[in-house]
Parts: C-alpha cells; sequence; structure tokens
C-alpha cells in the first residue's frame, strides 16, 4: 500500500503521522502526493508507524532492495530488475 493510499482512510491523517514522526505536516502531504521523495531514514519510521501497512519497499519501490539488501535477501522473486546501462 502507498502512502496516499494508507492516508485515504478517514481514520488516519496526514496529521496524524506528521506528528508521530516529528515531521511538520507539509511535509507529510508532499510525500503522500509524490512531490517529494520520502528520505530513506523515514522509511523504516513510516512502516513501524503504519504497523507495515507501508512498507519500505511501497515507499522506494526503484531501490529499496540496493538500500536494504536483507529485505532483497528475503524477497529475491520482488527485486526490480536493474536498468540497462549505457554504454
Amino acid at each position: 500500500m502507498n502512502l496516499a493510499e494508507y492516508l485515504a482512510n478517514d481514520e488516519r491523517s496526514g496529521a496524524d503521522l506528521a506528528r508521530a514522526l516529528g515531521v511538520p505536516e507539509p511535509l507529510v502531504s508532499q510525500w503522500k502526493k509524490n512531490r517529494r521523495p520520502v528520505p530513506i531514514e523515514r522509511c523504516a519510521d513510516i512502516e513501524r508507524t503504519t504497523g507495515g501497512l507501508v512498507t519500505r519497499k511501497d515507499l522506494r519501490p526503484d531501490d529499496w532492495h540496493r538500500i536494504w539488501p536483507e529485505l532483497a535477501a528475503a524477497h529475491p522473486d520482488r527485486v526490480p530488475p536493474e536498468p540497462a546501462k549505457v554504454a
């Protein structure tokens, strides 16, 4: 589940998540709208705060396997292919 889907639930708000993470609410809004990527150092906190409903893989779909290789080792079938290198 991505962050926007998580926050679309009527019981959840960006303000609540911002408070739990200790960040400004507008920043959570920027993450939700994909205006700014979620910083690597916030991903595990979001995963914990959401009870695993929003995972590090959801937050960083293109590079999670390089950032957290232990997750890639546990789920090799979910590792995205590396982009082709231009010579």
